[in-house]
């Protein structure tokens, strides 16, 4: 297998009703295809290296993984995980089907079940 190369992809939130509950900036890293997908065998060899950094509004930072896990639409799903195996993963909707490129739209669901829509603001190599 060739090297594997790593992305980092900034996602900006979108306004919301003042009523939304997740209100963050997040910058994480994993490998993407040509078209812009997350990678999932190049994922396998650098797991290690794909990990979230989510900036909350009032400057709370929490670093994490990007994890794959089974189950979801699609049979599986990716997550942010922050504390591993505390319940605090934030799933990313249909992740595995989205492409990552400036400009598209993207849903993260919270621990809660709570969703919000973000933009990806940038995608350069890491």
């Amino acid at each position: 297998m060739s090297d594997v190369h790593l992305s980092k992809i900034s996602l900006e939130s979108v306004p919301a009703p003042k009523e939304a509950v997740i209100d963050a900036h997040y910058d994480f890293f994993a490998p993407l295809d040509a078209q812009g997908h997350i990678d999932l065998s190049a994922w396998k060899h650098a797991r290690a290296l794909c990990f979230v950094h989510r900036k909350d509004k009032d400057g709370t930072v929490q670093h994490g993984l990007l994890i794959h896990r089974p189950g979801g639409t699609g049979g599986s799903t990716w997550v942010f995980d922050y504390e591993l195996g505390q319940g605090d993963e934030e799933s990313g909707f249909r992740f595995e089907s989205h492409a990552f490129v400036v400009g598209a739209f993207v849903a993260i669901r919270d621990a809660d079940g709570h969703s919000q829509t973000y933009r990806v603001a940038q995608v350069k190599p890491a």
